[in-house]
């Protein structure tokens, strides 16, 4: 487990050096893993398949409890095709806020078998009204507001990642 943790570690420090250079092939097929310019965090493929439409986006990864508190806070632009997931150890009931959030988000809880179980749409910028997940969640998508309804996103949906 130590060794684990050193290799890990070591995998971490070298994407926090990258340029924005794909490192390595991400999860699912979704293509390679790179480092946001702005956060510095890793940044990974994702899908969404919809009424037989699949729409990809490269999200960063929410990872650690500090990243996952800090979310998007402060963040003043997010493109079309960007996100922020929010990966959970084990499944849960989940609520979010926009505390200190510039921009409008979609937030759509995902369940244990990554569909999506509900969308909290065009969330109100630093709104600190708890805004909750309707069944356990084991991950979390954020959204630029309105992408999920642009895009015929809804309940039911596949999320792979």
């Amino acid at each position: 487990m130590r060794l684990r943790q050193i290799l890990l570690a070591g995998l971490l420090g070298l994407a926090a050096c990258s340029t924005g250079v794909p490192e390595r092939a991400g999860a699912a097929g979704q293509g390679a893993v790179s480092v946001h310019p702005e956060s510095g965090r890793a940044v990974i493929g994702l899908t969404v398949a919809s009424k037989g439409k699949s729409h990809a986006f490269r999200v960063e990864l929410a990872a650690s409890r500090f990243e996952q508190a800090k979310g998007l806070m402060f963040r003043t632009k997010l493109g079309p095709g960007e996100g922020m997931l929010f990966p959970f150890e084990s499944p849960r009931q989940a609520s979010f806020w926009m505390r200190n959030t510039v921009i409008p988000l979609d937030i759509i809880f995902i369940g244990r078998d990554r569909r999506i179980l509900n969308i909290a749409a065009n969330t109100v910028p630093y709104d600190e009204t708890p805004l909750n997940s309707q069944g356990e969640a084991a991950a979390v998508l954020e959204l630029a507001g309105g992408r999920a309804a642009e895009l015929g996103i809804e309940p039911g949906d596949k999320v792979d990642w």
